[in-house]
This record gives structure tokens, sequence and C-alpha cells, in this order.
């Protein structure tokens, strides 16, 4: 729905995406279309008895008839509700739009920064938008991506990083963000800084590489290096008692409700994070020792789903 280039638009008989800010408004639409889906069987409308034959309470069973912009729904959902009423919504939003989009409907939201103070300022910022909707970010689980590269000791740690990062050709990764900024860099001179372009693509990306030019004096060869190494996440080096040092530190420090973990290499990295670094978190903890619920959203701590979308609360009105 927000995806980012005109090769996934012609995939799906488009010649061109929607612009930008657009293809959000379609979302907000697709997302109140599924609302009302979730909601077109009561929680108590199944009766399921063999004797008479009858499945379900048709009574408690509805069409919504969505007419809409983009979408055209009679409904019902052809499956009954789920017992979370709707799974939990993930998201990706980095541009302002996006962001937007992310404080009115996410629970769980996929953020990449490579820096302590944008991890920082983003979770502020969707934290405070989502009051506008009248939810509680409490409610909105806020996950920046790492890459750990663990070892029994800090050097081993560091090699492994090495030899990692010694792979990788930063005209790969330059043709990686061509494709997800939906424009061709190969045109721009690679020595130069990055130069500020329209972009039609994940624009809260390309921002976070513009910034990281100016900030640090990167050229767009850099900039594909980079994003040739982990498309600009972190990497989290060290012995499992450092990364987890380091990861307290950001959850503590108001950056992260928790962290995805992006594997450098398959399956070994996930393995190396379960087996060294998730029992000095649990020491410490900081991470569950059992599940104790039986749903996603259980093991986040969302709570039940509602099914009313939220909307933007009015502004308070000065005296």
């Amino acid at each position: 729905m927000t995806s980012h280039n005109t090769a996934e638009a012609k995939n799906f008989g488009f010649e061109e995406h929607l612009e930008h800010e657009t293809r959000y408004d379609k979302a907000d639409e697709f997302i109140e279309v599924a609302y009302k889906l979730w909601d077109s069987w009561q929680e108590d409308a199944l009766v399921l008895d063999k004797e008479t034959g009858l499945f379900a309470d048709p009574t408690k069973v509805r069409h919504i008839n969505h007419e809409g912009r983009w979408f055209k729904s009679q409904g019902p959902l052809t499956v009954p509700r789920s017992p979370q009423a709707r799974p939990a919504i993930m998201q990706a939003g980095s541009s302002d739009r996006g962001k937007e989009f992310a404080a009115r409907w996410a629970e769980i939201i996929f953020e990449i920064d490579p820096t302590p103070e944008g991890r920082k300022a983003y979770y502020d910022d969707i934290k405070s938008r989502a009051v506008k909707y009248g939810r509680n970010p409490d409610d909105i689980k806020i996950f920046p991506a790492v890459i750990p590269f663990v070892g029994e000791t800090e050097a081993i740690a560091k090699e492994k990083q090495a030899f990692h990062n010694q792979l990788v050709d930063p005209i790969a990764g330059l043709v990686t963000l061509s494709s997800h900024m939906d424009y061709d860099f190969s045109q721009l001179p690679l020595d130069e800084p990055v130069k500020d372009v329209q972009v039609g693509g994940i624009r809260g990306l390309f921002e976070l590489a513009l910034r990281l030019s100016k900030k640090e004096g990167l050229t767009l060869r850099d900039i594909g290096r980079l994003y040739a190494e982990g498309i600009l996440l972190p990497h989290v080096v060290g012995t499992p008692t450092q990364i987890a040092d380091r990861l307290e530190e950001s959850f503590k420090n108001g950056e992260a409700d928790g962290f995805i973990i992006s594997a450098a290499y398959l399956p070994g990295a996930f393995e190396e994070f379960v087996e060294f670094v998730v029992p000095e978190l649990q020491r410490r903890g900081l991470f569950r020792k059992e599940y104790r619920g039986k749903t996603l959203r259980d093991h986040l701590g969302l709570g039940k789903a509602s099914l009313t979308p939220p909307v933007r609360q009015p502004e308070p009105v000065g005296i």
C-alpha cells in the first residue's frame, strides 16, 4: 500500500506509483476498511452447533457496505473474528506523513536510525503525535533495528564486523538505495556529498542519509558503503555484556520499547544472540523467561484490540 517504487506499481498493473502523500491517504482508507471487516463478525457470532448444523448466528454477521475513494467492499469478512479481534498493526513510517500514519494506526513501529539522538527524537515525536488521535502512547511499541556482532571478546566481535564489512560493495549499496528511493543515483557523482534530490520512495530514510552526509562529511560512495553494510542500521559490536549494556542504555534513555534484531549472516547471528545476549538481558530483568499469554498482542503487552478507528482530536481552544 505504501510501497516505494515504480517497479512495484508495474507488478500490479499500474504505469507509475501514487504520489508519496496520496499513497498514505489510500493506506488510511485501506486500514479503515480492514477495521470494518474485522468488526463484521461479533465476538459471540460462532455457534458451532453440530446437531442443528448452525455454524454462526447470521444476525451477528453483517455487511459493511463501504464505498470510498479507493475501495468498495460489501463484506462481511470471509472468516470469523480473530481471538485478538484484529492483528497487531506494524508499520515503518519515517517521513512526516509516514509518522502521522504511524501515530494514528501503528502498534509496532520498525525504525532505522544509527544515532542515539535520532532514535530519541523519533521516539518522542511518534509518542506525542499519538495523543492527537486519543491514543495512549504506551500502546505504540517502537523497535529500532540493530545488527549485532557478538564475540567471546570485543576483539573477536570487531573482527567479525570487519570481515562482514570488507565483503560489501558501495555500488551494490547504491543499487539498493536507488530501489528504495525510486531514484537513479548512478547519475550523481560518487565522490561528492549526497545531493538533496526529490525522491519518490522512502523519504524518511533518504533524509537520514542526507543528515549523515552533512554531519559526517560523507560522499555518495560512503553512503553506498553504509547502505551495503546494513541499510544504515547501527552495528552493535562486542561481548554479550557490552551488547546488553548498549541495548539497556538505549532502552532506558527513551529511544526504544524493544529492538528488532537484523542478522548479518544466517542463521548464526540469530543463534549467537539467543545463546549469549538473551541470557544476559534476562539476568537484568530486561527480557522474558517465559511467555505469559497466547497471542502476539499478549507478548507485546498491548491488551485487547479496539476496532474503533482512531480519529484526530480537536485542538484545544485558547481563551
